[in-house]
């Protein structure tokens, strides 16, 4: 167990963290939540003895042992193999392998009354009993499980750690934390580095992990998936809640809406007193009871509402409409020398769709932006629709913005529509508040120049969006503001991404490039991998075949009976989704008018008359918890029947 007992730590007049006492249990799954610069990464290095703190603050068990993944590569490697690396891992126990293996050679030349023969049979004792439990045969094969599921080819494993780029060492540097099996893992961002199926197989991985674990994660599929406990970091204090990180949102809106009902309610019964006693004060009569009442005020535990942080919304500048055709894309092929990235790939997009590329790291995914962007050459053709204004969001522009200007100017001055209100409202919510607006580029950190040239891509008018990786280096909040205007934007888009909650509330279509072929889904992320778990478990092994919606030409099918085909199963499913559909918009016609009387109850609650009625109070309050109840279980009827409909249309 680890305890962390009132963490204190202070920079200046900011107070980064205030009374923080929290515990890690065995088998705890944690995450940790927080807007960026809320002190979790910090948190993290205290915890595992990096950064100091004061004595007795942070106490765990002799047998606690902890491991730190950090967001950056902070080691330097030789000249070793990936696979000698991660087999370092098990350093302290092959060493003790190799000192059992020459014991033995050492003992079948000595006589039984050779002097050397007892300390040494001590000694091989010592280390039986300190490598039980470590079975020495099976290292190779943990490190080539854990290794292949993270991305590394078979091939990968005999190449030196240095050809590699930061992203996929990151990757090397989690399996190590892995095949050490610490009591504890500290996780930070662990997902940056890693693409779909990698990022699936660490799920499923750390499912089965039995030790603890704190995660500090943007991704929100990761964390419901992962972890059973959030801790929230929020203005120096540290709140526990019970459950994953959907479930945290949940429980603490509850919380506060309790919170601001009990403040609200106080605050109704001090203007009642208040009131009593400036209307009574001067007689005589009503002294005992004016005194009563002021020293009720003086007793009266004050109740103070929470500091919230502040709230931002954000939506796209009007563009051109574009014609229905958005892009055209036929017989394209690109290859590096002699590996092909892909080939014939054909793809049409149209006004409105949004679009996700998915696939490992290396299929070509950035690549295909690229050329659809214009930057990289390519064999095929691309033609845009008529009226086609496109923005392109890759790494490389953090590298081309202006150095003298300031953070506001460069978004400002690339803004042919937004006011500068609007301006700092955006760059509020790519974090850049108050003051650090006027920050020159060249003293941006690279995470920050990428957030820059973010935000100045999102402020020209444009009626397509090719974005690769555009929630790197954003916070959850700030990953929402940006989610909720790409749904409600009207253009065409084109995301690269691995985060599949970001994407999920607004693409509805998916491109999979995988081994020089791309297919095209309908649907969003989710309904791409249930799709493909699908036919793994058809195929029970054999080559998985292509969807109905290839992108490239459906080998030795009729088009047009494929067509009828999916016409005939929408039908019927389209049957089967009716009741379901209708129990739905009940449920929701139910749950608005609800909602619509406990805000008006609240209101009624709030209104410090009401109080003088006790008999009218308890009607009151009667009804609302009643409301209460009867929106509890229409929440449920609803969500059973979203279950059910959601169900049937992956069938799709």
């Amino acid at each position: 167990m680890l305890s962390i007992n009132n963490l204190n730590l202070q920079y200046g007049g900011k107070h980064l963290f205030r009374d923080v006492s929290v515990q890690v249990h065995s088998g705890d799954r944690i995450g940790l939540a927080g807007v960026n610069g809320s002190g979790k990464t910090t948190l993290f290095k205290i915890m595992c003895g990096q950064q100091e703190s004061d004595p007795g603050t942070v106490s765990r068990a002799s047998w606690f042992t902890v491991a730190y993944l950090p967001q950056e590569v902070t080691v330097s490697f030789g000249r070793q193999t990936i696979f000698a690396e991660a087999e370092s891992a098990f350093a302290e126990v092959l060493v003790q392998q190799r000192e059992m293996e020459e014991i033995g050679r050492e003992l079948s030349g000595l006589s039984e009354d050779d002097s050397r023969v007892q300390p040494l049979l001590r000694r091989q004792g010592e280390l039986q009993h300190l490598l039980e439990g470590h079975d020495v045969f099976r290292i190779r094969p943990a490190i080539e499980r854990i290794l292949l599921g993270l991305g590394f080819s078979a091939a990968d494993l005999d190449q030196e750690v240095e050809s590699f780029s930061g992203g996929w060492i990151m990757r090397l540097l989690l399996a190590k934390l892995l095949l050490r099996e610490p009591a504890l893992l500290l996780l930070d961002e662990p997902t940056n580095h890693l693409d779909l199926d990698s990022l699936t197989w660490l799920e499923e991985f750390l499912g089965q992990y039995r030790g603890a674990m704190v995660i500090i994660s943007h991704d929100r599929s990761f964390l419901d998936r992962v972890t059973g406990t959030t801790w929230e970091l929020s203005l120096g204090r540290l709140t526990v809640y019970h459950g994953n990180y959907s479930r945290y949102l949940v429980e603490k809106e509850e919380r506060l809406a309790i919170e601001r009902a009990a403040y609200a309610n106080q605050q109704s019964r001090i203007k009642q007193t208040e009131r009593f006693i400036e209307r009574f004060r001067a007689k005589s009569t009503k002294s005992k009871q004016v005194q009563s009442r002021v020293k009720q005020l003086q007793k009266m535990d004050r109740l103070e509402l929470s500091a919230s942080e502040r709230s931002i919304h954000f939506s796209f500048p009007p563009a051109v409409p574009s014609g229905r055709d958005v892009l055209e894309v036929q017989g394209l092929r690109k290859a590096f020398g002699g590996r092909v990235v892909f080939d014939g790939l054909d793809l049409s997009l149209q006004r409105g769709d949004k679009l996700a590329v998915v696939g490992v790291n290396g299929a070509g995914k950035t690549t295909l932006l690229k050329i659809l962007a214009g930057i990289e050459p390519a064999e095929g053709t691309v033609r845009l629709g008529h009226n086609v204004m496109f923005s392109y969001f890759g790494q490389h522009q953090a590298q081309e913005l202006a150095a003298d200007l300031t953070v506001l100017d460069t978004v400002y001055h690339a803004a042919e529509e937004l006011t500068m209100t609007r301006v700092r409202s955006l760059l509020g919510a790519f974090l850049f508040r108050g003051d650090e607006v006027d920050k020159k580029v060249q003293v941006l950190s690279g995470g920050e120049k990428s957030r820059v040239a973010l935000a100045r891509m999102l402020v020209q008018p444009a009626n397509l969006m090719l974005l690769d990786e555009p929630t790197n280096h954003l916070d959850i909040s700030s990953q929402e503001v940006l989610q909720e205007a790409l749904a409600q934007y009207e253009g065409a888009i084109i995301v690269v991404s691995h985060n599949r909650f970001f994407v999920n509330s607004f693409v509805n279509k998916v491109l999979e490039v995988r081994g020089g072929r791309a297919t095209l889904f309908e649907g969003n992320v989710e309904d791409y991998l249930d799709r493909r778990r699908k036919e793994e478990a058809e195929s029970a092994g054999t080559p998985a075949a292509h969807g109905a919606g290839a992108a490239g030409p459906v080998a030795g099918a009729d088009k047009k009976v494929l067509r009828r085909e999916r016409a005939l199963l929408r039908q019927k499913l389209s049957k089967q989704l009716k009741p379901w559909k209708d129990k739905v918009r009940q449920a929701e016609a139910e749950i608005e008018q609800l909602e619509a009387r406990k805000q008006e109850m609240e209101k009624l609650m709030a209104d410090p008359e009401l109080y003088a009625d006790q008999a009218k109070w308890s009607e009151v309050s009667r009804e609302y918890s009643g409301v209460g109840r009867r929106l509890e279980r229409h929440y449920a009827l609803w969500e059973e029947a979203q279950e059910r409909v959601e169900r049937i249309e992956q069938q799709t």
